[in-house]
This record gives C-alpha cells, structure tokens and sequence, in this order.
C-alpha cells in the first residue's frame, strides 16, 4: 500500500485512483497520520460481503442478551423539546 501526503493525492488523484484500480489499495495521510483509503469498488464490494457474512443476526443477537434476571443500567437521557 502506498501512502500519499493529502497534497499529493489531490494534485495525483488520477494516479491514486489509477493505482487503486491495478488492485493496489492507496491510503491518505492528513498532517503525517492515515486519513482515509482508497480502493477499487469491486475490492469494497468484496469487504462489505465479508462483513456482512460474519455479522450475527438478529436472533443470535437476542440470545446473546443476558438472561439472569438482574437488573441493567438505564441510561437518563435528556427530554428533548418538541419542535413547534
């Protein structure tokens, strides 16, 4: 992965972009540290499926839900003024 000063990539964004499509992921940096990445979509597209795959559904979330009958902490949230 090649890094790019955020100037550069701006002034480059055709090889950025370029490079990105050859299947060689590109990242920006902003003032020395890693901003953002740039990919191919198709590469993207790949990652999301993945994520999605591996991501639990709802009903494993809803049997992960402690079930000792304790109590839990409720959050107090601030009541919010109708919009008139």
């Amino acid at each position: 992965m090649t890094d790019w000063p955020l100037q550069d990539a701006k002034n480059r964004f055709s090889a950025v972009v370029d490079a990105a499509l050859a299947g060689d992921p590109q990242r920006v940096t902003r003032r020395g540290q890693p901003a953002v990445v740039v990919l191919a979509v198709d590469e993207y597209e790949r990652l999301r499926l993945i994520e999605q795959a591996n991501a639990p559904s709802l009903a494993e979330l809803l049997l992960d839900i402690p079930q000792d009958g304790q109590e839990f902490e409720r959050l107090t949230l601030p009541v919010r003024e109708p919009d008139l």
